[in-house]
């Protein structure tokens, strides 16, 4: 396969990867399948995409901590402020890295806790 067709391709995993976390706010299962594809992907992506699958890898776990978190607090009303967060957060992460892939631009800060 060409570098060309191999960077379609790829983009168009990640795009499916964004997409997945966005369903995940209603169809939870949909961000586990997610990641697992950004590991998958991952290791045969270009240099340029490997900064979108280790954001979209780290979104999940950030967000899963912050569900857990939300979750175990819930019980003292901060949580229910934490689950909001989450929710925004991860509705901006996505719009975001989805705004940087489609200009077909690396990820510029990856390692980011926040918004990116």
């Amino acid at each position: 396969m060409d570098a060309n067709r191999s960077d379609e391709a790829s983009v168009s995993n990640a795009r499916i990867i964004y997409i997945l976390y966005l369903i995940s706010l209603v169809v939870g299962i949909t961000g586990l399948i997610g990641v697992v594809m950004a590991y998958i992907y991952r290791a045969d992506a270009p240099d340029w995409m490997q900064s979108h699958y280790g954001f979209l890898i780290r979104t999940f776990w950030i967000g899963l901590l912050y569900v857990i978190v939300g979750a175990l607090l819930t019980s003292v009303a901060v949580g229910f402020l934490i689950l909001l967060f989450w929710l925004v957060w991860l509705i901006i992460r996505c719009v975001k890295g989805l705004q940087y892939l489609e200009r077909r631009e690396p990820h510029p800060d990856p390692e980011t806790w926040m918004f990116g």
